[in-house]
């Protein structure tokens, strides 16, 4: 069995979760932590020209090619699936097999994506994944309730797990490696009656589908993917929030004002205790903006705010406080463009507050949207704006690879 110790330090959180003094640190705990494969680091080219992602991915594949050469890297022989527990240290467990899932042709609804994607983004994580023709890290998918997966899932996690590993966040990853092939069998069908929800990963999805039509070789129509069930045992959603940089309190306040009711609220206690009751009230709405100092919550959007959002799009998606402060505020009000320089994203409330205030802007706090929110929009054939939704827990990145041409 592998030293859990071990294993924390060389596997990391998912790319997209990691930051810049982040990822120095991950690639400081160990030589072979995964971060320098799914986040590398390359200097700038001899010839003075600018191809960061192809570098970037060039330098992932020769230090894969290296790890695998010196035995860094352990190669499954027998093929297999994983079952993965998350374990946090408070609340219920989520736990789901991991394994190739096959991209579903086009039309298909076997696997619904439910977020808008960034080009730039996508084609980062295809030019690394057609270098190292491997997958770094899986997705997530979050597939309907199904009795015989959960029975089958039950009946292994009364074993003893292959590989143990806790995280910095509490996080107690478990994982059984499963080779019966009547077991599997009986999985596949059973998961094959279902349909899923991305639940994680659509950038890397969007590239796996990329890299299939540019480079449609052995292994490019599969995506390593964690599918778990939606509901009971299944995930959890969380917020993402968004920082306007640049754009200090009372202008946009003012603003805000020609199109919502604002509201300053009182933060007797600190701003983040007053953000922390405003998120547990069922009967707050809205939602917050803040410079870390003062708090002023946006609520009942006039008619030529509601009007920002695309009415031939389904009720599900109209309704999201996500589409409404994109559409109404940032982009009506605000006149921001949602890219990744204009409107930054922050996944919890102290890095929202964090960024708004070294990049003299503010943070925009949103409510999550319920896993059943999720699957409308995605069901309706909808998208929401990017970076919406975070599910957790997450899988640990580096504990299990899929080469293509397994």
């Amino acid at each position: 069995m592998q030293d859990p110790e071990h294993l924390a330090r060389v596997s990391s959180p998912a790319y997209d979760l990691v930051t810049p003094s982040g990822r120095q640190r991950l690639a400081a705990t160990d030589p072979h932590n995964v971060v320098r494969l799914i986040l590398p680091l390359a200097g700038p080219s001899p010839d003075g020209t600018n191809h960061a992602a192809e570098r970037s991915a060039s330098l992932a594949a020769d230090t894969l090619t290296r790890w695998q050469d010196e035995g860094v890297l352990v190669r499954d022989v027998e093929p297999g699936l994983w079952l993965y527990e998350l374990r946090p240290a408070a609340g219920p467990a989520t736990a789901g097999w991991l394994g190739a899932v096959a991209l579903p042709p086009a039309g298909s609804t076997a696997v619904l994506p439910h977020e808008d994607t960034y080009a730039v983004a996508v084609e980062g994580r295809r030019a690394l994944l057609a270098a190292t023709a491997t997958d770094l890290e899986p997705i997530v998918l979050a597939h309907d309730p199904e009795p015989e997966v959960s029975a089958l899932t039950d009946e292994v996690r009364a074993g003893n797990p292959t590989l143990t590993v806790q995280d910095a966040d509490g996080v107690t990853h478990r994982l059984w490696r499963v080779t019966d092939r009547g077991l599997l069998d009986r999985l596949t069908r059973a998961l094959g009656r279902t349909e899923a929800v991305i639940a994680d990963g659509h950038h890397r999805f969007a590239a796996a589908r990329a890299h299939q039509r540019s480079t449609p070789v052995a292994g490019s129509d599969r995506v390593l993917a964690l599918v778990t069930p939606m509901g009971l045992g299944g995930l959890r959603v969380d917020p993402i929030h968004r920082v306007v940089p640049d754009l200090d309190l009372d202008t946009a306040v003012r603003a805000a004002a020609t199109g919502f009711t604002v509201t300053e609220l009182a933060a007797t206690n600190g701003v983040r205790e007053a953000i922390g009751s405003w998120m547990t009230d069922a009967a707050e709405g809205g939602f917050l903006v803040t410079d870390g100092r003062r708090l002023v919550r946006l609520t009942d959007p006039s008619e030529d705010v509601r009007a920002a959002v695309p009415p031939e799009a389904p009720p599900a998606w109209r309704g999201l406080d996500v589409v409404l402060a994109h559409h109404g505020l940032l982009d009506a009000i605000w006149h921001r463009p949602d890219d990744p320089d204009s409107v930054l994203i922050a996944h919890s409330v102290d890095e929202a507050l964090r960024t708004a205030a070294d990049r003299g802007g503010v943070a925009v706090l949103l409510r999550a949207p319920s896993p059943s929110d999720v699957a409308a929009v995605a069901r309706a054939g909808a998208r929401m704006p990017r970076k919406s939704t975070l599910f957790v827990p997450k899988p640990r990145t580096g504990l299990v690879l899929r080469p293509l041409t397994d």
